[in-house]
């Protein structure tokens, strides 16, 4: 059984930052790119970042580039979202996502995710 089990999230201020982890188990973690995205209440779930089978390539959303790092760790079987710079407008549930082949943006492209974890930031 796949799992995903994201943590990190929390309230910050505008300006501040927070990491997100999300442990995988039940899947070949090498074999599968990771994606994070995003919902926002009333929005539909947005892509924010991706990274590759051996994280070597990474991909993210204009939205948050520069200020969100994805990467991976295939030891600890676990995918990180550093968030720097956090406006009010990245508040949302993050959710971890796995199974692609390939770094890919769309939402039909994973088929496991997580719970999701609230990232709130006030301004």
């Amino acid at each position: 059984q796949v799992q995903l089990v994201e943590s990190g999230g929390g309230l910050v201020q505008a300006g501040g930052f927070l990491r997100l982890s999300c442990a995988v188990s039940g899947l070949t973690f090498s074999s599968s790119a990771m994606a994070w995205f995003r919902q926002a209440p009333g929005k539909e779930r947005e892509f924010a970042a991706a990274i590759s089978r051996s994280g070597g390539s990474t991909y993210y959303a204009d939205l948050v580039k520069g200020r969100f790092t994805i990467s991976k760790d295939n030891v600890k079987n676990t995918v990180y979202l550093q968030m720097n710079s956090l406006k009010s407008e990245d508040t949302a549930v993050y959710y971890c996502a796995a199974g692609s082949r390939t770094v890919m943006a769309g939402v039909d492209a994973y088929a496991y995710w997580g719970q999701g974890t609230q990232v709130t930031v006030s301004s």
